[in-house]
């Protein structure tokens, strides 16, 4: 159980006060050290757990103009010009961006390591090292024409908090790793987390991704063979983690949302992540000529796929829930000509609900409609598939716990909020207890040039970042 933040003030009143009247405080220094696992600097000077007090400035420094410089250099790495970033699975542009990172880490000392799909971990070894580390970490893949801060500041912002925890004098007792996880982006292959999906332990995707190719005929062991990794069948399963490989995961991530920044709170505590699913969906009719077909003859599949659309929000909106978001985010029409009826159509939809059976039961309901709709407008409804229909993931009481002692002990106010957004913890927490940290980003962009998070908050959340893996590392 974490000790209350009461019980924390109270030690650093009792030792600020000692030293104030000139006394001997070591025993105080001891008992701070003992708390947090933070080692008392040898000249007599405030504990690096002392990161906040009234009128004092904070010893755990970020140093913003160097993760923002790194943040614009990993930019550079894209094949779409600037302000966005297009950065794909095993692209030349990813590749980069994975030698740019390995650096960084090679930098601060940290023991790195690659799994067969190019998950990157950085180590700080700790004193006992044989005990469950602490980690965290985010991506740096992005979607075509996307910003340059989804994941990005989760993996970079990692590594400046390891740096900023180096740079205090703290020594970990618990490891401390950085992962970079390889397509949290489903943008190549149609998989979202797929590092993370494999480090938790996915047999069905170690078996499909065997053959598993993209809209270029290109195989992910092909794809993944042109990066450097030559992956066997069985590499695959190595991919997997134990339970025990993580005393905790936490991540740091833009918030991809409004609210932090409409409420002028700096700080967001994830407490649960929505539960995302999936679906293909392709209707077929009969085409025909624009002119010479009369609407009582037509077959069009085109309009059972809007229809399909309207009816995914109608069920969205009558689930009694804010929580509930569904979207058509890809919509295909064939032949995809002006005078053409619509003879095959297409769509992707994702539906997401922090409660897995209200999701469930959209998901249910949009198939009945599908299945109407075709009867109705006379068409084929040749294929209704859940690609994926993940469960919704919880944060752990005891990191939750740890972020709120950091944001008071911080002085930094924050709100407990839920991520409607898909992220690596949502796996993570399969084999590991998980915690996630968001900032305000401007006015909610992602996914977009636009998409943008202050170097005030960036530095919160690195400070916030560091403060909870300090006190993990030492439980």
């Amino acid at each position: 159980m974490l000790p209350s933040f009461l019980s924390l003030l109270t030690i650093l009143v009792v030792g600020a006060a000692a030293a104030a009247q000139g006394h001997d405080d070591a025993a105080a220094r001891r008992t701070m050290e003992e708390f947090a696992g933070f080692p008392a600097s040898d000249d007599g000077g405030a504990s690096p757990l002392r990161v906040y007090s009234e009128g004092g400035a904070s010893p755990l420094r970020v140093d913003s103009d160097g993760l923002q410089r790194q943040i614009d250099e990993l930019a550079s790495f894209s094949d779409s010009p600037a302000p966005s970033v297009t950065r794909v699975l095993y692209s030349d542009r990813d590749v980069q961006a994975r030698r740019y990172i390995k650096g960084i880490m090679k930098q601060l000392g940290l023991v790195v390591r690659e799994d067969a799909v190019g998950n990157i971990f950085g180590r700080w070894v700790g004193s006992e090292a044989d005990l469950g580390a602490v980690a965290t970490g985010s991506h740096v893949d992005a979607i075509p024409f996307s910003g340059k801060y989804d994941g990005v500041v989760g993996v970079l912002g990692a590594l400046e908090a390891i740096s900023v925890l180096q740079r205090s004098g703290f020594q970990p007792k618990r490891s401390l790793e950085v992962i970079m996880f390889t397509s949290e982006e489903p943008t190549r292959f149609g998989i979202s987390c797929l590092g993370s999906r494999l480090m938790a332990g996915s047999k069905e995707l170690a078996q499909s991704l065997k053959g598993t190719f993209d809209n270029q005929n290109i195989s992910f062991v092909d794809a993944a063979d042109s990066a450097g990794y030559k992956i066997h069948p069985e590499d695959l399963h190595n991919v997997f983690l134990n339970q025990d490989t993580y005393f905790a995961f936490i991540e740091l991530h833009i918030e991809q949302g409004p609210i932090l920044e409409k409420e002028g709170v700096p700080i967001g505590i994830v407490t649960a992540i929505a539960a995302p699913a999936s679906i293909k969906v392709e209707f077929e009719g009969n085409g025909g000529h624009a002119g010479a077909v009369l609407m009582p003859a037509r077959n069009d599949a085109g309009l059972a796929a809007a229809e399909l659309a309207l009816a995914v929000e109608k069920h969205v909106l009558e689930s009694g829930s804010i929580d509930t978001v569904g979207t058509v985010g890809i919509l295909q029409l064939h032949p995809g000509a002006i005078n053409s009826i619509t003879s095959k159509s297409h769509l992707e939809i994702d539906i997401r609900d922090i409660d897995e059976k209200r999701r469930n039961d959209v998901i249910e309901k949009a198939h009945q409609s599908a299945i109407d709709i075709s009867k109705i407008r006379g068409v084929e409804l040749s294929e209704f598939k859940i690609i994926n229909q993940d469960p919704p993931a919880l944060s752990d009481k005891s990191v939750i716990n740890a972020m709120e002692i950091a944001a008071k002990q911080l002085g930094l106010e924050y709100k407990l909020m839920i991520s409607r957004a898909y992220h690596d913890s949502l796996f993570m927490a399969r084999i590991s207890p998980m915690g996630m940290i968001f900032i305000p980003c401007y006015k909610g962009y992602s996914h977009k040039p636009e998409e943008y998070a202050s170097p005030e908050d960036m530095a919160n959340g690195v400070q916030m970042l560091a403060l909870t893996m300090a006190k993990l590392s030492s439980e």
